[in-house]
Order: C-alpha cells, then sequence, then structure tokens
C-alpha cells in the first residue's frame, strides 16, 4: 500500500496542502455521550502527524447507519468534540454541520496550515453507501473537490465499496494512513505465519456471521474456541438440546461438516462443558448452570458457565498466538457477562510473556474496556471487527487494494 511519505512526495511536501483523511468515528453513544472512545483515540495519531507536517486536515468519518439524510442523533458534533480534548492543545479543531457543499467549502478555505476539520456524517449523504458508481460518483467527486491528497485511515470500513472510502481514492493522490498499516500488519501475521499454538476464540450471536472465517481458519489455527450464541448451533450439529437459545437449523449441516474436518485436521474444536440458562432474555431473568449436553427444553442459554470459563482459560495457556472475536454471552447484561470477563482476563497481560493477542474489534473491544482493561493489556485491538474477519478470510477488501495503486 501506499504510505504518506509517498503521499508527501507525489504533493512536494504536506505543509499548506489540504488532506482528506477518512476515519472510523463510528462510536457508541448513549445520547450525546461516547461509551467507548476507542476509535476516537485510535484516529490521533495519524491526524495529528499530518497536522504536524502543516497540512490542513479535513477529517470525514460516518456514524450509526442514517438513511442517506441528517439526523440529529447520529451528528459527529460530539465525536469532533472529543477529538479535540485529544488532540495536543495546540492543533485547532472545528467541526462544521455540512459534508459537501458551501459552508464545507467555506469551513474548508478558512482553514490555516495545522488545522483540523471535522465534516459532518458521511452518511446524512446517499451517495456515500450508493451500490452502483454511478451512484457514488457525484458524492466522491464532491469530497475529492475539497482536497489535494487522500488519507485513508478508518480500518472499520475498508471492507465496504463506498464513496469516501473507494471512489473518493480513484481521484486523488492516495496514501494508507498509520492505522490503516499497523492493522493490516497484525492481520497478516495471524494469517500468513502465526506464532503456535495459534488459538482463534469465536463468539456473537449467528454462525452464519463467520461461517467464512471459520472455514478459513480451521486450515490455519491449532484450536477454535466457540461460544455466544453461535455455540448452540455448534451443540445441536452434536445432537444436544438446546431449548430456546439463539439457533440457525440451517447451518447444522455446515457446522457438522467443519466439526468433521477438524477433525481429519487435528484442529481442536473447543465448545463449553456448561452454560448459563434463563427463563428468558433479560437481566432479571432466574438463571443457572446446567451441563452443555443438558439444556432444559423451556431455557435459553445466556452464556458460557464456571467449567467452561476454567476449560477456555487452559487452552489460552499456552497459546503464543490468540484471535478473539465476539463475546462469550449477552455481556451487557450482568448475570450472563462472566464468560465475556473471563475470557479477556485469560488474555490481559500474556504480551508480557511474547504471546500476540489481537481483540478483533466490535463488541468484543468494548467488552474488554468496560470490564476495564486498556489497550495495552493486549496485543493489539482492532478498530474493524467486520474488516479484520473478511481478511482472515482471504477476501478482496475493496479499501485496500485501491491504495495499491
Amino acid at each position: 500500500m501506499r504510505t504518506i511519505d509517498q503521499l508527501s512526495d507525489d504533493l512536494g511536501g504536506l505543509a499548506g496542502r489540504t488532506i482528506l483523511v477518512r476515519s472510523d468515528l463510528n462510536v457508541p453513544l448513549d445520547g450525546q455521550q461516547i461509551t467507548d472512545d476507542g476509535r476516537v483515540r485510535a484516529s490521533v495519531p495519524t491526524i495529528t502527524r499530518l497536522s504536524r507536517a502543516g497540512a490542513r486536515v479535513v477529517v470525514c468519518a460516518h456514524l450509526g447507519r442514517p438513511k442517506g439524510a441528517p439526523e440529529e442523533r447520529y451528528s459527529l458534533a460530539p465525536v469532533a468534540a472529543r477529538l479535540d480534548e485529544l488532540l495536543d492543545d495546540d492543533i485547532d479543531v472545528s467541526f462544521v454541520e455540512e459534508t459537501v457543499g458551501d459552508r464545507a467549502a467555506s469551513a474548508v478555505e478558512a482553514l490555516d496550515d495545522g488545522a483540523v476539520l471535522v465534516l459532518e456524517n458521511l452518511r446524512f449523504n446517499a451517495g456515500e453507501t450508493a451500490k452502483t458508481d454511478e451512484e457514488r460518483a457525484d458524492f466522491a467527486q464532491a469530497l475529492a473537490a475539497l482536497a489535494d491528497g487522500f488519507v485513508s485511515d478508518g480500518f472499520g470500513v475498508v471492507h465496504r465499496a463506498q464513496a469516501s472510502v473507494y471512489d473518493v481514492a480513484q481521484l486523488l493522490p492516495h496514501a494508507a494512513g498509520g492505522l490503516v498499516a499497523d492493522e493490516v500488519e497484525v492481520m497478516r501475521a495471524l494469517r500468513e505465519d502465526p506464532a503456535r499454538p495459534y488459538a482463534v476464540i469465536l463468539g456473537g450471536a449467528k454462525v452464519s456471521d463467520k461461517l467464512g472465517v471459520i472455514e478459513s481458519l480451521i486450515s490455519v489455527a491449532d484450536r477454535l474456541l466457540i461460544g455466544g450464541g453461535m455455540v448452540f448451533t455448534f451443540l445441536r450439529a452434536q445432537g444436544h438440546e438446546v431449548g430456546t437459545s439463539l439457533l440457525e437449523e440451517e447451518q447444522v449441516e455446515t457446522v457438522k461438516g467443519y466439526l468433521d474436518t477438524a477433525a481429519e485436521r487435528g484442529v481442536e474444536i473447543v465448545l463449553p462443558t456448561d452454560v448459563v440458562v434463563a427463563d428468558a432474555f433479560s437481566a432479571d431473568a432466574p438463571h443457572s448452570v446446567v451441563a452443555a449436553d443438558a439444556m432444559p427444553s423451556d431455557r435459553m442459554g445466556l452464556d458460557i458457565g464456571p467449567e467452561s470459563e476454567r476449560l477456555f482459560a487452559e487452552k489460552l495457556a499456552d497459546a503464543r498466538t490468540v484471535f478473539w472475536n465476539g463475546p462469550m454471552g449477552a455481556f451487557e447484561m450482568e448475570p450472563f457477562a462472566s464468560g465475556t470477563r473471563a475470557v479477556a482476563e485469560a488474555l490481559a497481560g500474556r504480551t508480557a510473556a511474547g504471546a500476540l493477542t489481537v481483540v478483533g474489534g466490535g463488541d468484543s473491544a468494548a467488552a474488554v474496556r468496560e470490564f476495564g482493561h486498556t489497550d495495552e493489556d493486549f496485543s493489539h485491538i482492532s478498530t474493524g471487527g467486520g474488516a479484520s474477519l473478511e481478511y482472515l478470510e482471504g477476501k478482496d477488501l475493496p479499501g485496500l487494494s485501491v491504495l495499491e495503486d
């Protein structure tokens, strides 16, 4: 991928140049309050580097899923305010309530060298996520018209062929930001030459969301530890009762095939031996621990049990490479958070023992921070859950391939 140094050479230096930066600022909000600012903090190094080089930095990003028109609850204003707090005091940060148009153009024109401007939510414009090149073209051209060069620094969106990710890179001299470069380096280490034993922990709601990565990792990993709602499709594939738990019946035969393939290749698939079951999906619902092969037909599984926590920790104890994507249960509710917390604790600090521990973004990243861990407790916390999975599947990520030109 092209680097910022190469972009600087192309432009005859960055000082006085306007650089459009595609960041990933899609953070969780409770009203106007950011509940996890990890992605904002991850965007700081590249923005700072460009600012220190004298560039006029124009940051664009999305938040949530607006339907191509402005919605106040998805405004990037609180995110811009948090970015201002995180950047050094001598870096001026402003915000404009428009993405493209006269106000945006005027705000860009008024920037001093080294200053930062955050544009309003990209997805307030239908052209950002339009499906065809033609539909995205006008919006991409309007974005490109704001700048002299483009830096892609939002790893969480590089698997999407969207206007600000893919099309703009074809219209401007471009480069990968430091965040994207670091993410790719870590993901390449997971896919191409991992230190062994290599353990992969997969959780989350649906097995269908991770079919591709399971199929890919069966040929790379030494162990797959399965938790979350997806585990019940695995348990059903083994012939067990799963009660009213989340189940993808149409994937049972596929999962049986994965179990057979793993056995043939000597890959260990580790499933929970006990689960926490409840009467309903509620923090107040009566709950108890049962054996994984003896679930009652009228209750649902919402977390791995304490015996499984110990088992998973044992299976991770000697691993030199670990990739974790997806919680072990409904961790947002305290009665069902223990399994996810146990995995986080089993991994935290393992870097000191020489292990590469990678938390694969999304809910896993939110969970480890919610449980009081810092980014330094792990080798790497990815900013892109979906992007990291697709990279490990070996898929072509348009937002990366376009940076190779």
